[in-house]
């Protein structure tokens, strides 16, 4: 039976779908279970819940607390881009963080202040990419992720389905300048260890891992500028043992990520 009170609410929060309103109203949508879940973990982040009534029911333990509005198949369908809606989306406040909020943060592991562990993606393109990378660092204990230079929206439906809730459980930084990235982290504490083909085998590196350390990943397409690779403290390399000539980009990054949580938990 279709559900129409909350109509009007969906036809609002369709609009979100376009970039300029969500940096307008700085609102985004968060698609599926996991990423509702990850959302409602967090205090004041989540404005709206729209679900089907399956799903209400499926996922009633999970949203017991939440604002939830009851609406049918094709209104979750208009929300979702995912190919099999799961029948639930919440509407979000923008969670992202300026680096001051990264630099004096007090470290859980330890109780040491400031970070220990980030990643700095600099004009990654591809928001499944984007994703994958920012829970690659949630699943290696990384405090924060900066997304810097020219970088895919994080707010894109797609970026945050891929980062499957993770998202949600750190700081994310946007940082227009890749530079500026660079020397914020080194001014943290940071060594800057840029990902690239050429340098020390990431097997050989402990003593370079064992300290704070900012990983620096490029771009998926043509890696990191040299202007920008020169910043760096160290070039650290991850060895191809067959026939592929590269390593996607998430999966490089979470070889070099868990290299780090290995040698500081060592």
């Amino acid at each position: 039976m279709p559900l129409t009170a909350g109509n009007t609410r969906v036809k609002e929060a369709r609009k979100l779908s376009r970039r300029s309103v969500r940096t307008e109203r700085r609102l985004f949508l968060a698609d599926g279970p996991k990423a509702v879940e990850g959302a409602l973990g967090v205090p004041d982040r989540v404005v709206e819940v729209f679900a089907t009534p399956a799903a209400a029911q499926e996922y009633a333990d999970l949203l017991a607390a939440a604002p939830v509005t009851l609406v049918d198949d094709r209104a979750i369908a208009s929300l979702s881009d995912s190919v099999t809606p799961a029948g639930l989306v919440a509407v979000c406040s923008f969670l992202h963080v300026e680096w001051s909020h990264i630099a004096g943060r007090e470290v859980t592991s330890g109780g040491s202040s400031g970070p220990r562990l980030v990643a700095i993606c600099a004009d990654v393109r591809d928001p499944g990419n984007a994703g994958t990378l920012i829970r690659c660092a949630d699943a290696a204990g990384a405090d924060a992720v900066v997304l810097a230079g020219d970088a895919v929206d994080l707010y894109n439906p797609k970026t945050i389905r891929a980062s499957v809730g993770s998202a949600f459980h750190l700081p994310i930084v946007i940082e227009r300048d890749p530079v500026a990235a660079v020397r914020a982290a080194r001014a943290a504490g940071l060594a800057v260890l840029a990902a690239d083909m050429a340098g020390t085998s990431v097997f050989e590196a402990d003593d370079l891992l064992v300290g704070p350390t900012a990983w620096l990943f490029g771009n998926e397409a043509w890696g990191l500028p040299d202007a920008l690779a020169a910043e760096a403290d160290h070039v650290v390399s991850i060895p191809i043992f067959g026939r592929a000539e590269s390593l996607n980009l998430a999966t490089a990054a979470a070889v070099c990520l868990y290299a780090s949580a290995r040698a500081q938990r060592a």
